[in-house]
């Protein structure tokens, strides 16, 4: 059995303070902690975790251990540092003594992933996170334009990933890939050099194809697991995420060590089936964690009383394409 903290109430802090109470004898911090905030985007304050959230955890964090905290984010189109002002994420990291590090600038180490087709290639992955002995994902729950929903993987795993390209031609790729891609790719083939080269973005190089991207996203997270999820679901974005979505006035929390539970019960109260969503179905079906509802345990709201079923990116359909018996194949050899 995994547990999984669901708090629903009219204040962020306590419903994400409540949650984390929940399970505090399951949670260890170790030396090193990072605390990886969502900030996509530093222009759309709906898409990144709100300051009273970051507050909150580090707060609790502080009254637990004197240990170094790290708070670090890897924005997919601009200066980190500018999102961190901006949101007010500098101000609370300022006033509990937390050092902030933008991902991208970060060292790295290499983890392995695929390409679309499905031949082996390395990806740049921050040191700070890898080496990290607790990682913490603080991440609003969102719909996604690649792989249907965002939760506390994919805030870790795509904001660790080293992105030093220009910003502006990283957006613009992004833009064009919606224009002229084929039936399953996130970008074309023949824009692999300019993604590698110009670019230098491993965020984008992980979005070559659907099915692809999904087993990325599950193999990155095998190699570094999410030690403690949170979900601030106190305001969330449904529709065109998880940038240019639509508010969602949710009100819960939750919280799990069990990274894998705690977006399964994310993607349940959205309205998904989490084995609908490729990167979880990848992460269930190998053990990462739990996913079926009979052997969670959710402490606190029921979770049919938090059920509200979000609307899914206009691209829904074609997110959906991301299964693949090649990658089926791929991930069973793991276990082989």
């Amino acid at each position: 059995m995994s547990d999984v903290a669901l708090v629903k109430g009219d204040e962020r802090r306590e419903n994400i303070l409540q949650a984390l109470e929940l399970i505090e004898d399951q949670i260890r911090f170790g030396e090193r902690i990072v605390v990886k905030p969502n900030m996509v985007s530093v222009t759309k304050p709906l898409s990144g975790t709100h300051a009273k959230a970051l507050d909150t955890v580090l707060e609790f964090i502080r009254q637990r251990t004197d240990k170094e905290i790290v708070v670090a984010e890897g924005s997919a189109y601009a200066d980190s540092m500018i999102g961190f002002e901006t949101y007010g994420l500098a101000e609370v990291a300022k006033r509990y003594g937390v050092k902030l590090v933008d991902l991208n600038q970060d060292q790295w180490v290499e983890v392995k992933a695929v390409d679309r087709d499905l031949r082996p290639i390395t990806l740049r992955f921050s040191r700070t996170v890898a080496e990290s002995d607790c990682r913490i994902s603080l991440t609003p729950m969102k719909t996604h334009d690649a792989v249907i929903i965002t939760l506390s993987l994919k805030n870790l795993v795509m904001g660790s990933l080293i992105s030093q390209g220009i910003a502006n031609l990283d957006k613009l790729s992004h833009r064009l890939s919606h224009w002229i891609r084929p039936k399953d790719a996130l970008y074309p083939r023949g824009m692999g050099w300019v993604v590698k080269h110009i670019l230098r973005s491993d965020k984008v190089t992980m979005h070559q194809t659907y099915p692809t991207l999904n087993y990325n996203l599950f193999l990155i997270a095998k190699a570094y697991p999410v030690h403690l999820a949170i979900l601030d679901g106190f305001t969330a974005m449904e529709g065109a995420g998880p940038t240019q979505g639509k508010q969602v006035d949710l009100r819960i929390a939750v919280a799990s060590t069990d990274f894998i539970a705690a977006d399964s019960i994310g993607a349940r109260i959205m309205g998904f089936d989490p084995m609908e969503v490729g990167y979880l179905h990848h992460a269930i079906s190998a053990g990462l964690g739990e996913g079926a509802l009979e052997r969670i345990r959710i402490l606190g709201e029921r979770l049919e009383d938090c059920i509200r079923p979000f609307e899914p990116h206009p691209n829904y359909l074609r997110q959906r394409r991301w299964k693949r018996t090649e990658v089926e194949e791929l991930r069973g050899s793991l276990a082989a």
